[in-house]
C-alpha cells in the first residue's frame, strides 16, 4: 500500500480591492487573499507555470465568497480559483506549495477583477518581440502607525544617509528583509537584489528580468511573503505611494523593460527612443493604471517627474523614462520606466508596455 501525505497548498489570489459604490472613497487597490487547501496523495505534480486553459493543469481548481472580496454579490458569491503558477512554500517547507490563482466566473469567463487574463492574451500575442521586464519592488515597513525608525509624534534626521545604509542607526528591519529574501529563493523566485532606500524603514526588492507572466507573478508571490513574513514580527509593509507627506521620497514600482530589438539590435538605441515617443502619447492611460495616489508620488520633486508631465533622459533620475548610461553607451539595452508606483498592479504595468510598445497603445479597461 502506498504511503499517503498531506500536502498544505496555499491558494493565493487577487481581490476586488475596496472601491465600491457605497464607499466610493476607500482605496480601490487590489489586495491578496489566501486560503489553505489539503491534500492526501502519494505526491504532488511539480511546480511551475500553468497554461490556461486548464485542461493539463494537474492542481484542482477550487472557489471562494467573492461577495466577501468585493468580487461577486451575496446571491451569486462563488468566484473560481483556477492555478497558474506554482512554487515550493518557503514558509510550511517539506514539500508544501505556493499556489497563485487566477479567478473565473463559473461560465469559466476571466472575472472582470483578473488583469492577469489580458495580459495573458498580450503576452502570447506579442511573444515573437521577446520581451523582457524587470521590477524594482519598494515598500515601507510600518508597526504602530510609522514607519520603522520614526519616533512616538516626531520624525527621525533628513533623508540622506538611509539609501543602502549599514548599522541599526540608518537602517530598520533588516531582520525581516534577510527573512523574505531568503524566502524568495527558496521559492525558486528570480529576485536578483535588496536594498535599503532614502526613507528609513523603506526597503526595495527587485525581481527579473523575466517574460511579463512569469515577473507578474512572481511580483505577486513575493509581496505575499513579505506580509506573512511580517506577521512574526508585528511589522506591516505597506505599498503606499507616500507614506509620509512632506521632504521623503515615496515608494515605487520602477518596470525595467526590453525587446529583442532593444536588446540586441545593432541600433537598439534608436529602437528604445523610438519607444520612448511611443510612450509619451499613451502617458495619461499608462498613469491610469500605475497605482492609486500616485500623484503625491509623481510631485517632480523627490527623484520624479511630475505626474503631468513626460520626459526621457540618459541617467535622469527626475525622468519618466530613464536610459541608463551603460545601454547609451552600448547602443543597446533596455529602459527604465520610473512612473509607476509601489502598489501598482504589475499585471497591468506589463500589459500596458506592451500593448503600447508593441502594438498600437493601450486602452485601459473600464470599470
Amino acid at each position: 500500500m502506498n504511503h499517503i501525505s498531506a500536502f498544505q497548498l496555499e491558494y493565493l489570489w487577487i481581490d476586488g480591492g475596496a472601491k465600491s459604490r457605497n464607499h466610493p472613497d476607500r482605496d480601490p487597490t487590489p489586495k491578496l487573499r489566501s486560503k489553505t487547501k489539503i491534500e492526501w496523495c502519494d505526491a504532488l505534480p511539480s511546480p511551475g507555470t500553468a497554461v490556461l486553459p486548464l485542461g493539463d493543469n494537474h492542481f484542482p481548481e477550487w472557489n471562494f465568497d467573492g461577495s466577501s472580496t468585493n468580487q461577486a454579490t451575496t446571491e451569486e458569491s462563488d468566484v473560481l480559483l483556477l492555478p497558474v503558477f506554482t512554487c515550493p512554500d518557503p514558509l510550511r517547507k517539506r514539500g508544501n506549495l505556493l499556489i497563485l490563482c487566477e479567478t473565473f466566473q463559473y461560465n469559466k469567463l476571466p472575472h472582470p477583477t483578473n488583469t492577469r487574463a489580458r495580459l495573458r492574451r498580450a503576452a502570447e500575442h506579442y511573444s515573437a518581440h521577446e520581451p523582457l521586464f524587470g521590477m524594482e519592488q519598494e515598500y515601507t515597513l510600518m508597526k504602530d502607525g510609522r514607519p520603522l525608525g520614526f519616533p512616538p509624534g516626531g520624525y527621525p534626521e533628513p533623508q540622506g544617509g538611509y539609501y543602502c545604509g549599514v548599522g541599526c542607526d540608518e537602517v530598520f528591519g533588516s531582520e525581516l528583509v534577510e527573512l523574505h529574501r531568503q524566502a524568495c529563493i527558496d521559492a525558486g523566485l528570480r529576485i536578483t537584489g535588496t536594498n535599503a532606500e532614502v526613507m528609513p524603514g523603506q526597503w526595495e526588492f527587485q525581481i527579473g528580468p523575466l517574460p511579463p507572466l512569469e515577473l507578474a507573478d512572481q511580483i505577486w508571490v513575493a509581496r505575499w511573503l513579505l506580509y506573512r513574513l511580517g506577521d512574526r514580527f508585528d511589522i506591516s509593509a505597506t505599498l503606499q505611494p507616500k507614506p509620509v507627506k512632506g521632504d521623503w521620497n515615496g515608494a515605487s514600482g520602477h518596470m525595467n523593460f526590453s525587446t529583442g530589438a532593444m536588446m540586441c539590435s545593432p541600433d537598439g538605441i534608436r529602437v528604445i527612443y523610438d519607444v520612448c515617443e511611443k510612450l509619451q502619447k499613451f502617458h495619461k492611460q499608462h498613469i491610469s493604471v500605475y497605482g492609486h495616489e500616485n500623484e503625491h508620488r509623481l510631485s517632480g520633486r523627490h527623484e520624479t517627474c511630475a505626474i503631468d508631465e513626460f520626459r526621457f533622459g540618459v541617467g535622469d533620475r527626475g525622468a519618466s523614462i530613464r536610459i541608463p548610461h551603460k545601454v547609451h553607451k552600448d547602443k543597446m539595452g533596455y529602459l527604465e520606466d520610473r512612473r509607476p508606483a509601489a502598489n501598482a498592479d504589475p499585471y497591468q504595468v506589463c500589459t500596458a508596455l506592451l500593448e503600447t510598445v508593441c502594438g498600437d497603445g493601450f486602452t485601459p479597461t473600464s470599470d
